[in-house]
């Protein structure tokens, strides 16, 4: 996606540890009209699925997730990470370990807005180990639905995670896939 990869240009910041800060229109500050046409993309990449609902992580993933929802007309459930008072019982869970912040956070999604004829589309910011996807295939075992794919912003193809989900037969769809951070200087995949 042309438009992203020019926004990822122009505000992205590499920093050590092959982290990409994208702060300035994604995951802290967000550019609604970027994540509506994000959100469009995706509903055009995943039309034919037959999905019925749409799952990411909380947070930095909930504006893409939501304007894909809005883009195909679908609920978005976004697994917590923290305990709710209101959200506390009646919960699948799985642990995801975060590299970006060194922590481990138990994700939840309420038993309540998931049904065992669900296909869901997981969306997310990033995929580079592939925790926060894998979180939510644990969670997608455990209700026993049916997952369509993961729909991701932004792909660190140099790292692992896109290649051991495709091996387990998930579909991946990144709209921006990167190939090296090296020298402070994002190189993209070419197609």
């Amino acid at each position: 996606m042309k438009e992203l990869e020019e926004k990822i240009k122009e505000y992205g910041t590499v920093l050590p540890g092959n982290v990409l800060k994208v702060d300035a229109f994604l995951n802290h500050q967000v550019d609604p009209q970027l994540m509506f046409h994000i959100g469009q993309q995706f509903a055009e990449l995943f039309a034919d699925e037959g999905i019925t609902k749409i799952w990411t992580v909380e947070s930095s993933g909930i504006a893409p997730a939501v304007m894909t929802g809005l883009a195909m007309k679908l609920p978005v459930i976004f697994a917590r990470k923290h305990k709710s008072l209101t959200l506390n019982q009646d919960m699948y869970t799985a642990d995801v370990y975060s590299y970006t912040k060194k922590t481990t956070n138990r994700i939840s999604i309420s038993k309540k807005y998931v049904d065992p004829d669900d296909k869901i589309l997981m969306i997310d910011d990033f995929l580079a180990n592939g925790q926060a996807v894998e979180g939510l295939l644990e969670i997608a075992d455990q209700a026993g639905v049916d997952v369509a794919g993961a729909g991701i912003v932004i792909e660190k193809s140099f790292q692992p995670g896109a290649g051991e989900l495709k091996e387990r037969g998930i579909r991946v769809e990144s709209l921006a896939r990167i190939q090296s951070l090296s020298d402070n200087k994002v190189e993209f995949v070419k197609d």
